[in-house]
C-alpha cells in the first residue's frame, strides 16, 4: 500500500496522448509563462531556516469550528457550495453531485505523522456523501490527489474529469479508466447535455516522488445554462486569469486559491492580495477563498492568508464569502460571511 500511495507515472497510450500536447515540451509540461518553483534569490537552505524559525501561529489555537451538512438531503435549486477545507469541496447544482479535490483522511502527504489536518477541519468521510456524479481532479499533489480518499469513494464515483496524465495514478489505484476524461487546457466537455466543463491554464507544476511535471495541472470552467463557475486549482498571479475572464466571464463565483504562498516560491502559489486581483480579472460577482484552513504546507500564520485576503477585497470592493467547514453556500441566496477564524 505504501508504494502505490506514489501513483504511477503515464505510460504507453496515455504517454503518447500527452507528447501531443502543445503544453509539453523537452518531456515535461510547461506554464504560459516562464515559471520557475523557487525564486532566484532563495534556496533550500534559506527555506529550512525559515522553517526553523517559523510562525508560531502556523496552527489553530483551538479546533476548528465546523458544521456537519447532511449533504444527501441538499435541497436548493440554487447551485449549494460546501466546503471541507483546504481545496476540497462539494458542489450541489442542476440535480448533480459534483467533488472537487477531495483529500478526507487527515493528512496531506505521503505518510500519514507528515502534514496533518487541524482538529476540527477533518470531520467528514466518504459515508456522508450521495453517488457522486462527476469527481473533478485539478492536478496530483497529495494536497488536492489523496490515494485513501479516492479509494474510499471508489464505489460512490460515476465519473471523473481530470488533468491530462492523472488517469495513470487513478487507474493505478484501481478506478476504472472508462469513466474518466482527461483534460489538456482549452478542452471541453459536456457533461449529460446539463454542464459544460472546460479545462483551463494555471501556474503551477506537479509531481508526487522527484521526477516533477509529468502530469498537467488545470483550473476549470463549470457552466450551466443559467451560472457559470471558476474551479481554480492551484495557481500563482499570471495573465491566464484575464484572458479567462474575457472568454467565459462573467462568473457568478470564482474558487480561488488563498494560503500556503511564501516569498521564496511567488510565482507557481498567490499572494492573498494576488488572489483578490485574480478575481476581478476574471470579472467574478464573489469570491471563495480556499487553499487555507486545515493544512500547514508555508510558514506563515495560519489565518493570515484569509485576514490579508479580506482586507483587500474590501480595498478593491470585491464580495467574499467565508463559510465554516461543512457550511452551506447557496449561489443567489447565502453567502457566509462571519470572522470565524478570531478563535
Amino acid at each position: 500500500m505504501f508504494f502505490r500511495i506514489y501513483g504511477k507515472k503515464p505510460s504507453e497510450k496515455r504517454l503518447e496522448r500527452i507528447k501531443q500536447s502543445p503544453n509539453y515540451k523537452n518531456n515535461v509540461f510547461q506554464n504560459l509563462s516562464h515559471t520557475v518553483t523557487l525564486a532566484e534569490d532563495s534556496s533550500f537552505f534559506k527555506i529550512a531556516k525559515q522553517q526553523i524559525n517559523k510562525n508560531k501561529n502556523v496552527e489553530p489555537p483551538k479546533d476548528i469550528p465546523f458544521v456537519k451538512t447532511d449533504l444527501k438531503l441538499l435541497s436548493s435549486t440554487e447551485p449549494t457550495i460546501v466546503w471541507f477545507g483546504h481545496s476540497s469541496y462539494f458542489i450541489r447544482i442542476n440535480n448533480k453531485n459534483i467533488l472537487v479535490d477531495p483529500v478526507l483522511s487527515g493528512n496531506a502527504a505521503p505518510v500519514s505523522f507528515m502534514v496533518k489536518a487541524f482538529k476540527g477541519s477533518n470531520e467528514y468521510a466518504a459515508e456522508d456523501f450521495p453517488e457522486i456524479d462527476l469527481l473533478i481532479l485539478t492536478h496530483d499533489h497529495y494536497d488536492h490527489l489523496d490515494y485513501k480518499t479516492i479509494t474510499n469513494f471508489k464505489s460512490k464515483i460515476k465519473n471523473i474529469y481530470c488533468a491530462l496524465g492523472v488517469g495513470s495514478h487513478l487507474e493505478y489505484w484501481g478506478l476504472d479508466s472508462d469513466i474518466m476524461t482527461e483534460f489538456d487546457w482549452w478542452e471541453t466537455h459536456k457533461f449529460e447535455n446539463e454542464i459544460e466543463i472546460t479545462a483551463t491554464p494555471a501556474r503551477h507544476f506537479t509531481g508526487r516522488g522527484i521526477k516533477r511535471a509529468k502530469t498537467l495541472w488545470c483550473s476549470y470552467v463549470l457552466k450551466t445554462p443559467t451560472h457559470t463557475l471558476f474551479l481554480g486549482g492551484d495557481s500563482g498571479y499570471d495573465h491566464h486569469f484575464k484572458t479567462i475572464g474575457e472568454k467565459f466571464g462573467p462568473f457568478d463565483m470564482a474558487i480561488l486559491e488563498c494560503g500556503q504562498y511564501n516569498a521564496a516560491w511567488p510565482q507557481i502559489h498567490m499572494m492573498p492580495e494576488q488572489t483578490v486581483q485574480a478575481c476581478v480579472d476574471l470579472d467574478a460577482k464573489v469570491l471563495f477563498p480556499v487553499h487555507w484552513g486545515k493544512f500547514t504546507l508555508a510558514m506563515h500564520a495560519w489565518d493570515e492568508p484569509i485576514t490579508r485576503l479580506t482586507k483587500k477585497a474590501k480595498e478593491l470592493n470585491v464580495k467574499v464569502t467565508t463559510p465554516l467547514i461543512g457550511e452551506p453556500i447557496v449561489l443567489n441566496t447565502t453567502y457566509p460571511d462571519k470572522t470565524w477564524w478570531s478563535l
